[in-house]
């Protein structure tokens, strides 16, 4: 992670001086986990939710301080903002009706028979994530999916490191037993004729 945050924090910089480039790596950078945070937060909404996150982060760059890990920990924080703004505006105004959503779900070109599989697999992680109590998911996701240390998740969740460990940990354990309760294991599975 620290040579990632090196170069995440280098093109941070460049992108503070105009470097439109630069910010484009620190996108790429960023972008997979921040996603599959706000996923997890918000659901199918996610795209949206972390379209408008960057459009804070691209006009707020020049007030940011700080290195690559800093920046992981900074974007977060403004897309978890946004995750529960929308939530919040979610219980106010009504869903989209089924002819409309029906339009939204139309498949792009870009879809393919591997983005789906990755999708699917994702979905199914983000599913388990789901299921964990809220403060335990949020902790999983900044820690796992977008790599924060103890100390920066805390941050980002308003809450002690202690708290936030112990969260992840707790969340980290359910998920081992559900997933093992599915019969996944870490053992290699045997060949038939092999003496148990």
């Amino acid at each position: 992670m620290q040579a990632y945050d090196g170069e995440l924090g280098a093109a941070v910089a460049r992108a503070q001086d105009g470097d439109e480039a630069a910010f484009a790596v620190a996108y790429r950078l960023v972008q997979p986990g921040l996603l599959g945070y706000v996923r997890g937060l918000v659901g199918d909404d996610a795209e949206d939710v972390t379209s408008d996150a960057w459009l804070e982060i691209a006009r707020d760059l020049g007030r940011f301080k700080g290195d690559g890990a800093g920046f992981r920990g900074w974007t977060a924080t403004i897309a978890r903002h946004r995750a529960l703004d929308h939530l919040r505006r979610q219980r106010v105004r009504p869903r989209a009706s089924a002819s409309e959503q029906d339009l939204l779900d139309l498949p792009g070109p870009q879809s393919t028979y591997d983005q789906a599989m990755e999708a699917l697999s994702t979905e199914q992680a983000l599913a388990l994530v789901g299921g964990l109590p809220r403060d335990q998911a949020e902790a999983v996701l900044l820690r796992v999916v977008v790599g924060l240390d103890g100390p920066a998740a805390a941050r980002v969740l308003g809450k002690r490191p202690g708290a936030v460990r112990t969260a992840a940990y707790r969340g980290l354990k359910r998920l081992a037993e559900q997933v093992g309760a599915d019969g996944v294991t870490d053992e290699a599975p045997r060949t038939l004729g092999e003496s148990t």
